[in-house]
This record gives C-alpha cells, structure tokens and sequence, in this order.
C-alpha cells in the first residue's frame, strides 16, 4: 500500500504541475488571438505543432528508451555511459533533422507559414533545441526527481508566456513571438543541463549497446511519425483546404478538448519507470495492480472533465479568444475530448506492450491510424470540413485504444470497470443538465458553475458506490502529505 501511496502522491505532484502547465496556453491563447491576426495565430500554431512533433521522430526515440533501460541501474559510470551515448546520438539525428529542414526553408514558408520566410529560419534551431529538451526530460524521468522535473515544466511553460507576450505586446508580432520561444528554449536547456552535469558528469562514450537501444527506439518512430502525420492531416490539410482562419477555428477548440490528454501525462511520465523497476524484480502482480489502479484513477479524473469541457465549450472559447473563433470551432470541443479520453486510456494501457520490448505493436498501431486518418481527413473533411476531421480523430483514437486493449490482456488481465463506468457516464449527464440550467457567460460564473458541476458529480457518484471508501480515505491521506509538503516548502522558503 506504501508503494501506491507514493505512486499516487507522485502523480498528485505531477497532475497538479500538469493542469498549471496547460494553463499556459490558455493564457497565450487570449494574447496571441488578440494582438495577432487570425492568419498570423495559425503561423504560430503551425510551428508550435511542428516543433513538437518532428523532433519526437529526430531523437530516433532514444529519450523513450533511456526511461525503460536505465531506470534499474544505480552505479554512477553507467548511468555515464547509457545517457551519453544516447544523448550524442540524440543530438547527431536532430542536428540531421535541423539542416533538412533548413534547406526546405523557402517551401515550408509558402506552404505552412503564409509566405513568412523568417519563421521558417528559425524552424531548425527550434527543432534542434526541443530534441535536446526530450532528452533532459526523461533523465529527470527516469530517475523519477519529480519535483525537479516538474520544476522545469513549469518554467518551460511560463518563460514562454512572459517572453512571448513581451514580444508581442512591444509590437514584433508573430516573429517576435518565435524569437521569445527560441530565447526560453536556450535558457531552460541551460538550466536543465547543470544539475545533470552535477550528478552525473561528463564522459565521452564508448557507445556500448546502442544497437540494442536503437532496436528498442526505432521501432518507436513510426509512433512519433504518425503522431505528425496526424497533426498534418488534422491541421495542416486545414489550412491548405480550408485556410489558416480553419486552423485558428480547429486548434482553439482542439486547445480545450486536448485537456483530457493531458491529465494523461501524469501517468505517461510515472508509469513506465515504476513498471520497468517491478518488472526487473519479478513483481508481475505488482504491474497488475499499478496499472489497473491507474486506470480507474484516470478514468475518475477525466469522465466529468469531458462532460465539463463539453457543456462549456462555447462560453470558455468566447472569454479566452473571441467570438468568431469561439463559434467557428465549440461544436467540435466534446468530440475532440472524447477522443483524448480514449487516447489517455491508449497511452496507460500501451505501456504494458513497451514493458515487454513489443514497440513494433505500437508503431503498427499508429502507422495504420495515421494511414486511415489521412484518407478519412481527406473524405471527410471534404464533406462535413472541422466536423468531419475532428469525427476522424476520434475514430482513429478509438482503433488505438481497442487494439492496445487487445495485445495488453496478452500479458496483463485489465479491468475496465463496467458497472462503474454506467454509474460516471449517468452522474455525467445530471451534471450537464444543471450546468445548462445555470448558462454561465462571464469567467467567474464560469468557473463557479464548473466547481458546482464538479463537487455535485463527484457528490452523486460517491453515493451510487462509484467511488469506494477505501479510496476516499487513500485519496484523503494523499491530499494531506500534499499539504504537509507544501507547508514544507513554504517554510523552506521564508528561512
């Protein structure tokens, strides 16, 4: 039971950085929506897409694969060894990756970014930069120094913001945007890499094993490939069919329906390292227990979110944007959550086939997604435009999930609790009824409405035995370690 306490007290940890860390669009999105032209919001959406997926595929999946080797060893030397081997190998297939896409710079500026050369210069140093940030990450990851690494999230997220508006309300508009987020990529990588550099040093590799580590990661492109090629076919068929105003429509409702996916991080994150370390002790009922403990605790978070996001759609997108954007894209906000929730349950499943050294599945899995998903985007979009293309990203979600279920029972019998899902799904609808009664407009009523909404729901499913009691003592018990270390902290800071 200590060991879950721990578990969940890192994920409290992590989901609270999480939930403050996608605040940050949140934030952007009113300062970039209202000092930028819709044309030049959809350039900013089209890089920030691009340089998070393609360096994802540059790394040639080696950060991933660091998290499942590297978290069993203890000796100083081999960590030494593992990070920098694959760490040099990291910054030689970005660097690759980066001058390709320096010599592609004249078309990606035509085609992606509104003829905006400047931004298309400064594609490859972005992309070079956030393959280096992948790869710190997962050593904070694989270690599992959650404060430290989220520590670093949350400066990511917020330097970005600070810089980004500063640029931008001076009056540099998209291109100083890009230079405010190249300027905190340089300084989070800097910072990042000291209390590396202190805890393990620095040795030039001898590059042992890494065909065994390249066996294991580049299975794992194909994932990452289709992960962009889902991206383009969702929002760059957008804006080459439909123009970058679509893109704007898309990506703000896609920024609030995307808050599902993200409550999925927390586990992403933990999981792999806390089931590699019980897999290399024999601890199979151990993994058992973590993930399907995790899954119910994922599905506990995200059902009333989904139902949430759903319902107030439109009066979040009206405060955080403007109306033309809000009513170009809420009807597609609950589809797009609805997807994330299928996704989430994707992502903490699939671990159990990474566990076992099976990335081929998953690359399989997405390379058939991504291949569908073009098609669909391509007839669907054609006829029912954002509508069709956001039906075609759940539906792709969906696939993933059923097939991830499939090959994970091969190993691991997971539950999916049925009973409690009719009792979450019901509870939902109560919920919305009331919030749709109540019609919030303005930002308190809106967050007040969603307080109520919440308590109410969680309320409700305690009484129909949805929740347990032992869980609500587990989680009562969870919350108040939070609180001590806060008190902590806190008291740290005044000395």
């Amino acid at each position: 039971m200590q060991e879950y306490k721990i578990f969940l007290k890192k994920i409290g940890i992590l989901g609270i950085t999480t939930i403050l860390v996608s605040f940050n669009q949140l934030i952007l999105l009113p300062i970039l929506t209202q000092s930028l032209s819709i044309l030049e919001y959809g350039v900013w959406v089209q890089y920030t897409i691009t340089i998070t997926i393609v360096p994802a595929i540059a790394v040639l999946g080696l950060p991933y694969t660091m998290v499942r080797f590297l978290s069993p060893h203890k000796s100083r030397e081999e960590i030494q060894e593992v990070f920098y081997s694959l760490g040099f190998t990291v910054v030689m297939g970005s660097l690759l990756m980066a001058i390709i896409f320096m010599l592609s710079a004249t078309f990606l500026a035509k085609n992606l970014f509104n003829g905006n050369l400047f931004v298309a210069m400064f594609l490859p140093l972005s992309l070079f930069l956030n393959g280096l940030t992948l790869l710190f990450f997962d050593f904070f990851r694989t270690f599992q120094e959650m404060k430290i690494y989220s520590l670093f999230s949350f400066i990511q997220a917020y330097l970005v913001v600070l810089l980004v508006a500063a640029l931008v309300f001076k009056g540099h508009g998209i291109n100083g945007a890009i230079i405010g987020l190249i300027i905190s990529q340089l300084i989070l990588i800097i910072v990042m890499y000291i209390p590396i550099l202190r805890k393990i040093g620095f040795k030039i590799p001898l590059f042992s094993n890494l065909r065994e580590y390249l066996n294991f990661g580049l299975p794992t492109i194909p994932t990452n490939l289709s992960f962009w090629i889902l991206d383009i076919t969702d929002r760059y068929l957008i804006g080459l069919f439909l123009g970058l105003s679509f893109v704007s429509y898309y990506s703000a409702a896609y920024l609030l329906g995307n808050l599902i996916s993200i409550i999925m991080s927390p586990f992403y994150t933990l999981l792999l390292p806390n089931l590699a370390l019980y897999h290399a002790q024999g601890r199979i009922q151990k993994i058992k227990t973590l993930i399907n403990y995790s899954l119910k605790l994922f599905l506990i978070i995200v059902i009333p979110l989904f139902f949430l996001l759903s319902v107030l759609s439109l009066p979040i997108l009206k405060v955080l944007s403007n109306p033309e954007i809000a009513f170009g894209g809420y009807f597609i906000t609950p589809i797009l959550a609805l997807g994330g929730v299928f996704f989430g349950l994707y992502g903490i499943m699939s671990q159990v086939i990474i566990l076992e050294k099976k990335t081929r599945i998953t690359g399989n899995i997405w390379i058939i997604c991504a291949v569908s998903n073009l098609l669909m985007d391509i007839t669907f979009g054609f006829f029912w435009g954002i509508m069709g293309i956001a039906l075609t990203s759940l539906a792709v979600y969906i696939f993933a999930f059923i097939i991830s279920l499939y090959y994970s029972r091969n190993y691991i019998r997971l539950e999916l609790y049925p009973w409690f899902l009719i009792k979450s799904i019901l509870t939902g609808f109560l919920m919305c009824i009331i919030i749709i009664i109540l019609n919030p407009h303005k930002p308190l009523d809106i967050v007040l409405t969603a307080i109520l909404g919440l308590s109410l729901y969680y309320l409700v499913l305690w009484k129909l035995g949805g929740i347990q009691e032992k869980e609500l003592i587990f989680v009562k018990s969870f919350f108040e370690d939070i609180q001590y270390s806060l008190k902590q902290l806190i008291y740290r800071l005044k000395i």
